[in-house]
């Protein structure tokens, strides 16, 4: 009975070492305590542009312009930086129509 327990108790052991062994398998280059990886980015949405038709009209931009002053507050404005420059009543005018109309 002795002789009979001691191979089967000998493959008992060798499935347990193996059994062990095997969870302790660390992948090269890796921790046991390193985190599990992400799991990976969704693919990317991808959606067909609208295919314009032949007969179709083109929509027309509209453009919108900053808003401007009065003449009379360009004026203003210009005489006063003509002033500020140091020029003469003469030059000042005739720089203040100039900077008014542009």
């Amino acid at each position: 009975m002795k002789r009979s327990s001691i191979p089967g108790s000998a493959v008992l052991w060798t499935l347990m070492a193996v059994s062990t062994a095997s969870a302790q398998v660390v992948p090269p280059g890796g921790s046991q305590f390193n985190p599990p990886l992400p799991p990976p980015p969704p693919p990317p949405k991808i959606e067909v542009p609208a295919i314009p038709k032949l007969d179709a009209t083109l929509p027309v931009p509209k453009v919108q312009g900053l808003p401007r002053d009065s003449f009379g507050d360009r004026i203003a404005k210009c005489l006063q930086d003509g002033a500020a420059a140091g020029l003469r009543p003469n030059e000042r005018s005739a720089y203040s129509r100039a900077c008014a109309n542009q």
